[in-house]
């Protein structure tokens, strides 16, 4: 399919009553709102498509931007383009999802999340927890750097009530992920969800809540899924 082709699908699949609660969470026109379900019918015909993703997610479109990345060659995109993306998310359902599904399957994955967590942008501090926190969920534990994950468990603890507002989200994220994921952790990852408590965020008047995080790893354990591993971030 070209880009033309896509497009003119994305325009047909297009909900009025998704794209007023993508707005309110911060989309912006122009755009379809277009469900996950339907864009998965056009990843179907299109498959894994390099090309085709860069030209989406450049279209500014969050529906083509959403499905350049559920397109995209974890073993073809740079480190380049996934620092342009970055970029270039504009709201949190690409900044904190699409880019950071590619970006943890990709071979860069460890490099770029702990690189984007130092960014003054929230948007690009956002997505480097979110990828780490992927990044553990595909990664064996032999080969994660436990260290580096207990000294990030650290540093949220330190800073998470005093980060941006959608890094605090993505921070109490990256503990769940960390005492979910990395069985080694748990006790740790636990131990710094029951000493950070509640996290505020502002979810711009929606529904959304923030788990807690306590609570949450605990649920997996109870579930006897502590340690299991995820066979990709997309969905």
């Amino acid at each position: 399919m070209t880009i033309q082709e896509v497009l003119k699908e994305l325009e047909g699949y297009g909900n009025e009553g998704t794209k007023k609660i993508f707005l309110k969470h911060g989309a912006r026109e122009p755009f379809y709102g277009v469900k996950v379900q339907d864009l998965k019918k056009i990843l179907k015909k299109v498959k894994k498509n390099h090309e085709l993703s860069l030209d989406l997610y450049a279209t500014g479109n969050s529906d083509a931007m959403y499905l350049a990345g559920l397109m995209a060659d974890e073993n073809k995109i740079s480190k380049s383009e996934l620092n342009q993306w970055a970029d270039e998310a504009y709201w949190y359902m690409i900044s904190e999802y699409t880019v950071p599904w590619v970006a943890s399957e990709s071979k860069y994955g460890l490099e770029l999340g702990l690189e984007w967590i130092d960014d003054k942008e929230e948007r690009i501090a956002s997505a480097g927890w979110a990828t780490l926190a992927y990044y553990s969920s595909l990664k064996p534990d032999e080969e994660l750097d436990l260290a580096v994950y207990s000294g990030l468990l650290e540093r949220v603890e330190k800073d998470i009530h005093k980060a941006q507002n959608r890094v605090r989200y993505t921070m109490n994220g990256f503990v769940i992920a960390i005492g979910s994921y990395i069985e080694e952790l748990n006790k740790k990852a636990s131990e710094v969800a029951q000493n950070i408590g509640k996290v505020n965020v502002d979810v711009g008047g929606t529904a959304c809540k923030v788990p807690l995080a306590a609570d949450y790893i605990k649920k997996v354990a109870d579930k006897g899924r502590l340690g299991k591993k995820r066979k990709t971030a997309r969905c």
